[in-house]
């Protein structure tokens, strides 16, 4: 009997623990393109904007360390918009650094634990491309 409980009680712990998850922002592309001044970034999101308390409203990329180089501020819900895409210009990133981290936050979770790595020496990974000049 009380292994029953403990086997019921984990599968609720785990069903909720994967809701939670699901509301998070999803990351789906992230496209860096290196300009004259600086880096471009078009990242793609999807999330299940409900209303204005609960809505993915910003991005940003960092490096390893947590160093922020810029943040994309979304003003609005995207309810009737999904997946969408928002870019950001003018993202200076040294030259030495190769290795950088776009992240998603939504008002209700924060930021996701879900981030997309992109390696600046590569053309593609997983989801992101780059475009050099």
């Amino acid at each position: 009997m009380k292994r029953l409980f403990l086997t019921i009680m984990l599968a609720v712990v785990t069903s909720f623990s994967q809701l939670a998850q699901a509301n998070e922002v999803e990351i789906l592309n992230v496209y860096m393109q290196e300009t004259d001044s600086g880096w471009r970034a078009e990242v793609t999101l999807k999330h299940a904007d409900a209303n204005w308390e609960h809505y993915a409203d910003a991005w940003r990329i960092v490096d390893g360390n947590g160093h922020l180089y810029k943040t994309r501020v979304l003003f609005h819900p995207h309810i009737n918009e999904q997946p969408f895409t928002r870019s950001l210009s003018n993202i200076n990133i040294p030259a030495d650094q190769s290795i950088i981290y776009v992240e998603a936050h939504d008002k209700k979770h924060g930021w996701s634990k879900q981030r997309v790595m992109v390696d600046l020496t590569r053309s593609s990974g997983d989801r992101y491309h780059i475009r050099r000049k």
